[in-house]
Parts: structure tokens; C-alpha cells; sequence
């Protein structure tokens, strides 16, 4: 009898499925997180449109509070989006 035609024990089928499980669970957190991530890039986008481009904005990059006009924001937050 080779491995694959071996009986498959009833632990090894609990654990395979309890891990199965949990990666399920990773990908749904993971995509609930970056559904909240584009929900928020929208309302920032959304929020940024009608203002003037030369208005101040304030944008968080690497932990620092950034000054940016709404000109130079704009367009990142734009291609951020795009690529989540």
C-alpha cells in the first residue's frame, strides 16, 4: 500500500479542516480590511474634489503629518485606491 492509498486518520482530517478553517478566516479579515481601506480612500477622494487645488491638505506618510495642497493629495490618494 503506497501513502496515497493509505486510510487517512481521523485527527489528520480534524487538523487539515481546523487549518483550512483558520486560513478562511485570515483571508475575510483581510478582506474586510481592505474593503474599509478603499471605503475610507473614497471618502477622502470624495471629500477632496470640489475644493480648491491650491488649499492646504494634510496627508499622514510614514507616521509624519505631511502639508500638501489638495492638488499635490489628490492624485495620490487617487492611485492609492486604484491599487488596493
Amino acid at each position: 500500500m503506497s501513502d496515497s492509498e493509505k486510510p487517512i486518520d481521523e485527527n489528520q482530517v480534524i487538523s487539515k479542516y481546523k487549518n483550512l478553517q483558520s486560513e478562511c478566516q485570515s483571508y475575510a479579515s483581510k478582506i474586510s480590511e481592505l474593503e474599509q481601506e478603499l471605503g475610507e480612500h473614497r471618502l477622502v477622494e470624495d471629500t477632496l474634489k470640489p475644493l480648491d487645488e491650491k488649499r492646504r491638505a494634510f496627508r499622514l506618510v510614514g507616521g509624519v503629518l505631511v502639508e500638501r495642497t489638495v492638488g499635490e493629495v489628490l492624485p495620490s490618494v487617487v492611485t492609492n485606491r486604484e491599487n488596493l
